[in-house]
């Protein structure tokens, strides 16, 4: 029978339609559909070793040396959604508002071999470009006029592009996200404890839907999922920031992603995707009743009229089987130094 599920952080209903539920592998995407293998290095692309001439002014790099070959490098984006230079002015006029369009937009260039994703990653790959997520997210923070950061990635397998990620500033804190503080210090005020810790523990000690579960991070499939193989990403020390992450516990999200990722990979045909890393604003850094996760989704369903008509989501693929799907699929020799 189908069922109705809610998700805790929003108090949004999903439908899990298990009258019409797929079996994970119908979503693998066919082979005559992954992409012939990309070259190691692209001529005219700006991201790829020797064009850095090409690109916008280097932010950071890893090693920090010129005389080193680099492995990762953050960029200002050619194509900025916002703009470094203007001064967060807020206009009021009648009913309308708007502000100028200040902000912090950059590109973190994953690795220097083109043709190489995060899944066909190492560890500690994946590891040095999370560390320079932190460094950059933390020296943006530190920006007076900046009042929330937002670290994405946009993965389509066909599109040919080099490995990047991105990493958006804004003077202001969204809805979408003062939404989910909200619900959260509701529920820390009511009942005493963090909403994340609270669920983290449950779904540790249920099981059915937990993928990946290392000494500090767990990766699961949410209860309410709004789409197939939505996951979620958890520390399990409580932290509100993202930028509190230590060493030790940035080495250890390494490996989950790269896993994770190399998981969807093989499992379902190399999918285009979607992460984000949800923290706390600078301004909630150190609450009580906040945790920072990951959400990963990949892009297997489309978006239709009932979900535009009534912000309710239909999921053919239970969560629990979506988790037992993963947990089995073997991803040994797909990494690529």
């Amino acid at each position: 029978m189908p069922e109705l599920r809610q998700n805790r952080f929003t108090k949004e209903w999903v439908v899990i339609a298990t009258e019409r539920a797929q079996n994970p592998e119908e979503l693998a995407h066919r082979p005559e559909t992954i992409a012939a293998p990309m070259p190691s290095y692209v001529a005219d692309c700006s991201f790829c070793p020797g064009n850095e001439n090409l690109s916008t002014p280097e932010l950071l790099r890893v090693p920090e040396s010129p005389a080193l070959p680099w492995e990762v490098r953050v960029v200002q984006n050619k194509e900025a959604a916002l703009s470094r230079d203007a001064k967060p002015e807020r206009v009021f006029y009648r009913s309308l508002r708007k502000m100028t369009g200040f902000g912090i937009h950059d590109v973190i260039i994953e690795s220097p071999n083109h043709a190489v994703t995060p899944a066909q990653m190492t560890g500690q790959q994946v590891t040095r470009f999370l560390k320079s997520y932190k460094q950059r997210y933390l020296a943006v923070s530190e920006d007076p006029r900046v009042a929330h950061v937002t670290i994405f990635k946009n993965h389509i397998a066909n599109a040919g592009a080099h490995p990047h990620s991105q990493m958006i500033a804004t003077p202001v804190v969204s809805s979408h996200i003062r939404h989910r503080l909200h619900e959260a210090l509701r529920h820390y005020d009511e009942f005493g404890e963090c909403l994340f810790c609270q669920l983290l523990h449950e779904e540790m000690a249920e099981t059915h839907r937990i993928v990946i579960d290392t000494e500090h991070f767990v990766a699961l499939q949410m209860f309410a999922a709004p789409t197939p193989f939505s996951t979620h990403i958890y520390p399990k020390r409580h932290m509100a920031s993202f930028g509190d992450i230590t060493e030790t516990e940035i080495k250890d999200l390494g490996e989950v992603m790269r896993v994770m990722l190399a998981k969807l990979y093989v499992g379902l045909g190399n999918p285009d995707y979607n992460y984000a890393i949800r923290t706390a604003p600078a301004e909630s850094a150190g609450v009580k009743y906040y945790h920072w996760y990951i959400t990963l989704i990949p892009r297997l369903t489309n978006t239709a009229g009932f979900e535009l008509g009534s912000g309710m989501f239909i999921n053919t693929v239970l969560p629990e089987a979506a988790a037992e799907f993963l947990r089995h699929v073997k991803i040994e020799g797909i990494t690529v130094e």
